[in-house]
């Protein structure tokens, strides 16, 4: 589930997922390992969801002002 997020995020946002790795979870290669199997811990995972809540509603937010 948390994957499938991500790959919308990416999509939505035109972000490489290298460089969501790097903000979202101090991990360039997150979303690669995630791709391949790997489970993130709890923490992790609330973590990874607050940056993408975060970042899209800074993103509408900087819209709306212009």
């Amino acid at each position: 589930m948390l994957l499938r997020q991500i790959e919308r995020f990416l999509r939505q946002t035109d972000m490489p997922s290298t460089k969501f790795g790097r903000l979202a979870a101090h991990d360039p290669r997150f979303v690669f390992d995630l791709r391949n199997g790997r489970i993130p811990r709890d923490g992790t995972a609330a973590r990874v969801e607050a940056f993408m809540s975060t970042y899209l509603t800074g993103e509408q937010e900087s819209c709306h002002a212009q």
